[in-house]
């Protein structure tokens, strides 16, 4: 869990939720039917609104040593994040896509299952990690990946997400966590 002495972000300006949401394309039925699919395609291709969705993540998480992204669409936003804040950046992917040692840990999704990994040497003990997402929906995913963090003996510093869906309540399963979401649903 987040240690109680951890120093909370205070977040800068955020880019307006109407701005990006604007630039995110509903896709009913996929990728099963009765899901609608938040597709940010059209964002990231938005030059102005990219560079204020990673800008503002960055200002937001001040002070993390390490961004952890998750597969895949949490690479996209989580590499120029990194960069931006001038750390390091950890792959958390699907089981069986990383070389060498890994952790594993499954979890639920609100369509089935799944298992992601990471490798057993990606952190150091008390290193403060922000995770990095394109979407929080149920949880489960950034769930597992704050697990796999906290096995090796690193700490969640905060989660960053482009988008959440709200009515899922996937901020409940992470707890503690400060959570910093550009865009609810």
């Amino acid at each position: 869990m987040v240690d109680a002495t951890d120093v909370r972000p205070t977040p800068g300006p955020l880019p307006n939720d109407d701005t990006l949401r604007a630039l995110v394309r509903d896709v009913p039925d996929f990728p099963r039917s009765g899901i609608l699919f938040r597709d940010i395609t059209p964002l990231l291709a938005d030059a102005a609104a990219f560079r204020a969705a990673v800008d503002a993540v960055a200002a937001a998480h001040p002070g993390v040593e390490c961004v952890v992204a998750i597969e895949s669409r949490g690479f996209i936003l989580g590499a120029p994040v990194a960069y931006a804040l001038g750390v390091g950046l950890v792959p958390v992917r699907k089981q069986g896509r990383l070389p060498g040692p890994t952790l594993r840990e499954s979890y639920a999704l609100e369509y089935g299952a799944n298992t992601v990994e990471i490798h057993e040497d990606a952190l150091q003990p008390g290193e403060r990690v922000l995770i990095v997402d394109d979407l929080l929906a149920t949880g489960g995913t950034v769930r597992a990946a704050a697990t796999l963090v906290e096995r090796l003996g690193a700490r969640v510093a905060g989660v960053a997400v482009l988008a959440e869906l709200t009515a899922l309540g996937g901020r409940t399963v992470l707890g503690d966590y400060a959570v910093t979401s550009l865009i609810a649903y």
